[in-house]
């Protein structure tokens, strides 16, 4: 398989390359990862199985995306596809570490969702939000997307997992405009899976990485830095004084991070259930 990996990036950058060490890295729970290098390059490669490939496609495309907004850092993709029945995803391998400045992660995540669609809604194609296929369907209406594509998906998942929703569903949703009386979002380039785990420093420069991206309300990629623990303040500080939130946000916040509280259930199980069912309880008071 890595020789085949070692073929692809030397047609990809037009230079040979030989795949002589090759290092496990930690942190995914979804993918393989490893640093592939020779003398003089060094590869960061995603793997998993052959099925798993229209996942990394969708990835490498959305970091491509990202990379020519030149607002904030991303891994270039360097090539993808399928090597003796494994799918993977060659990026190149950055070195995360050393100074934090959560000002600038602020700032430039604020550029990045200055850039908006005149499509609407969505993505030009479906991907994944962790291993959970994830639909992206142009859509005019913000509020119809997020019941339709987001919530009421995750609804249909979780039920198959047994799940229960104290309140139902209809009723849900009817409670939901009230969150938009005064509000209408603007579609925004969003990573869509903004958590700790999916941001980091080399030397200072912020970087993300493994989005779920599409075009969406800036306000769930907010949403989700809070979600399990939140970023410094000064991020928020940054990204306040950069773009500036509307008030409605605090109130908002619970009805966008459902949607990854659901979807936990769904991969893990567990107490997000539960979680789930007092979050509905808030949205609709």
């Amino acid at each position: 398989m890595w020789d085949e990996i070692a073929i692809a990036i030397s047609q990809a950058t037009g230079e040979r390359f030989t795949c002589d060490l090759r290092q496990a890295q930690s942190g995914g729970c979804i993918n393989q990862t490893t640093r592939i290098s020779d003398s003089q390059r060094q590869f960061f490669v995603k793997t998993n199985i052959a099925s798993s490939l229209d996942m990394f496609v969708a990835e490498a495309i959305a970091l491509k995306q990202m990379y020519t907004t030149h607002t904030i850092r991303v891994p270039q993709p360097i090539c993808w596809g399928i090597a003796n029945d494994a799918a993977y995803l060659v990026m190149e391998n950055l070195e995360l570490g050393g100074r934090q400045d959560w000002e600038a992660m602020g700032r430039n995540l604020a550029a990045i969702h200055r850039v908006n669609s005149d499509r609407g809604f969505g993505w030009d194609q479906n991907n994944a939000i962790g291993s959970t296929p994830q639909i992206n369907n142009w859509t005019n209406s913000w509020l119809d997307f997020w019941i339709e594509y987001r919530l009421g998906f995750q609804f249909r998942l979780a039920r198959r997992k047994g799940w229960q929703s104290n309140i139902p569903e209809e009723k849900i949703y009817k409670s939901l405009s009230r969150f938009f009386d005064n509000y209408q979002p603007q579609p925004s380039m969003v990573h869509g899976d903004l958590w700790g785990g999916n941001a980091a420093f080399v030397d200072g420069e912020p970087v993300i990485f493994d989005p779920a991206l599409y075009f969406g309300d800036r306000e769930v990629d907010l949403a989700m830095t809070e979600l399990f623990g939140g970023f410094p303040s000064q991020f928020y500080r940054a990204y306040q004084d950069a773009y500036p939130l509307d008030s409605g946000y605090q109130q908002r916040k619970t009805l966008y991070n459902l949607y990854h509280i659901l979807n936990h259930f769904h991969l893990f199980g567990g107490g997000y259930g539960s979680q789930a069912n007092r979050m509905i309880e808030t949205i609709c008071k």
